[in-house]
């Protein structure tokens, strides 16, 4: 049982993250510690930027725990048209500071650096045709998020938040090392457009639910790693890393990545419904009729079992009058050999983008081989089709989890492979 000591460390070093300042880091110093932050050796880094699994928690189930405090830097790159050889080396420079400051695992700090549209359009040629990073579009009748169209996305990812706020303090020009290793700051090739924090794990959202959109009643469970109360990332549920790997041409062993921001609303969640039907739009009606969740759902192992509960849509949404959110979106999450399509990785966050809110909200990076697939999950999780099945079913009501996320930003992004992550053109080979 986690003590109200546990909960308030856990929300300062959340907070001290968020803020990223040199007294937020003192203050974090103070929660964190005293264990040597391991460091690293940049030849022994792995091939792909987006190699995590192998080098993070797992629980019981084999189930990938990711890191506990995440940071996202957008970037925009100060020169126009494509950089130069200098602009490679100096953030070359950064990177490898970065590499060998920490180890790459999650007591240390895992780090992926991923390239928009709009940094590929300074170019006169075109990406190969096999990578698929279109510009970000609506991909809902009922959405219109503002799209990140930045340059590049850094993402900073560790178990210690002492660990993602010195790198990203170094990174930002702010001071001069991390971990003992001299770091060239970012700033000497790009400014940083946009900082986005957040958590995820047991025990995090619980000492941070106070923000607007969760109720004042602190419904969030201790044992939960997101706000909405359940588990989520089962290994059975997910793509591997090697699925969405890019398999040939230059970036071979890349992947594509999309970033979501979305806004929750999470009173009626709580407030409104049972526990019975968040079972039923979480994951299937199927699953609260057989009462197969228990609490946050730990019991359901390495998989939430909702492929047997996909065929039977239609007839659920009939019975019930609503159908599940994992119920909707395995619909495309499978391929014809029935693997899983998508990587998800998201975390929590209270950043409010712009103002100094503090607002319940999901950052969502997702990595598949190709954007189109992603395209095709976030159409289906939208259940238009099962809107005329019964009139109980509206486009947001009843409908999974519509009713209580608002999509804000979404951007696409190319993760080379490391060989190519230092500003490459689309034809590096």
């Amino acid at each position: 049982m986690s003590t109200d000591g546990d909960r308030s460390r856990r929300a300062v070093l959340k907070a001290a993250v968020a803020l990223g300042g040199a007294s937020a880091l003192s203050a974090c110093l103070d929660r964190t510690d005293d264990d040597p932050v391991p460091t690293g050796d940049p030849a022994s880094k792995p091939p792909r930027q987006h190699a995590w699994r192998e080098y993070v928690r797992h629980d019981d189930h084999g189930n990938t725990q990711l890191p506990a405090h995440q940071i996202l830097l957008y970037l925009d790159f100060d020169v126009e048209g494509p950089p130069t050889d200098g602009d490679r080396e100096a953030l070359a420079a950064s990177l490898t500071a970065l590499d060998r400051a920490y180890a790459w695992r999650h007591e240390g700090l895992l780090h992926s650096l991923a390239y928009s549209p709009a940094y590929f359009d300074r170019f006169d040629a075109s990406l190969p045709e096999g990578v698929d990073l279109p510009e970000p579009t609506a991909l809902s009748p009922f959405e219109s998020p503002t799209f990140d169209r930045q340059d590049a996305v850094l993402h900073l990812a560790s178990d210690r938040a002492d660990v993602v706020l010195t790198a990203d303090r170094a990174l930002r020009g702010e001071r001069e090392t991390a971990n003992g290793v001299s770091v060239p700051p970012l700033t000497e090739v790009a400014t940083v457009a946009s900082r986005r924090t957040g958590f995820v794990g047991a025990g995090l959202p619980a000492a941070n639910q106070d923000a607007a959109g969760i109720p004042d009643s602190e419904p969030v469970p201790e044992a939960s790693p997101l706000f909405m109360g359940f588990q989520a990332g089962f290994r059975g549920n997910q793509a591997t890393e090697d699925y969405v790997t890019i398999e040939s041409g230059p970036f071979a062993g890349g992947t594509t990545k999309v970033i979501a921001n979305l806004r929750q609303r999470l009173d009626d969640w709580y407030d409104e419904q049972s526990e019975a039907e968040r079972v039923m739009e979480m994951f299937s009606p199927g699953h609260a009729e057989n009462g197969l969740v228990e609490g946050v759902g730990d019991n359901l192992g390495s998989s939430s079992g909702i492929d047997r509960f996909v065929d039977g849509i239609v007839d659920d949404a009939r019975e019930h009058g609503r159908v599940g959110h994992a119920q909707k979106a395995a619909r495309a999450n499978r391929d014809t050999d029935g693997n899983v399509r998508l990587l998800r990785r998201h975390f929590e966050s209270t950043d409010d983008i712009g103002s100094d809110q503090r607002v319940a909200s999901l950052h969502f990076p997702s990595l598949q081989r190709r954007i189109s697939a992603f395209e095709a999950v976030r159409r289906a999780m939208n259940g238009t089709d099962l809107t005329e099945a019964t009139p109980a079913i509206r486009q947001r009501v009843n409908n999974g989890i519509l009713e209580y996320i608002f999509v804000r930003r979404r951007g696409n992004f190319l993760v080379p492979p490391r060989r190519h992550r230092v500003l490459p053109t689309p034809r590096p080979e």
